[in-house]
């Protein structure tokens, strides 16, 4: 009987890594444990990494948000299927995503804030 052992390997972050990743926790509305789930990183080690004053966020360096900043709703739905962007009939966008996720996306909306959601989300 053979035994093969897998070591487990430390992932170590750089200090460019790590106050990119905290930056992303001061973005209005994304909670640390959405950006640990991104990274596959434990929400504790970016909390301590917060607390690091090298790697917490400067506050005045946050991009201002627009005069009118809107969220557009969204539906998360899982399917296995390639990515496509169609109009439907009723008005609505459906955008399928790798990973078997779907967007629908319903009145008026703009394409830019739309991309950079679907980057966001394929990121």
């Amino acid at each position: 009987m053979v035994m093969v052992l897998v070591r487990r390997t430390k992932r170590l972050w750089t200090d460019e890594e790590k106050r990119s990743i905290c930056f992303q926790t001061a973005a209005p509305g994304v909670s640390v444990a959405q950006v640990a789930r991104r990274y596959a990183v434990n929400a504790n080690l970016i909390f301590k990494w917060l607390r690091d004053p090298r790697y917490a966020p400067d506050p005045a360096s946050a991009p201002p948000l627009p005069e009118e900043a809107r969220f557009l709703p969204v539906e998360i739905v899982a399917e296995t299927k390639a990515p496509v962007a169609a109009p439907a009939a009723d008005g609505h966008i459906e955008i399928e995503l790798a990973g078997g996720h779907r967007m629908r996306i319903s009145g008026s909306y703009d394409p830019e804030a739309l991309a950079r959601l679907i980057r966001g989300l394929t990121a």
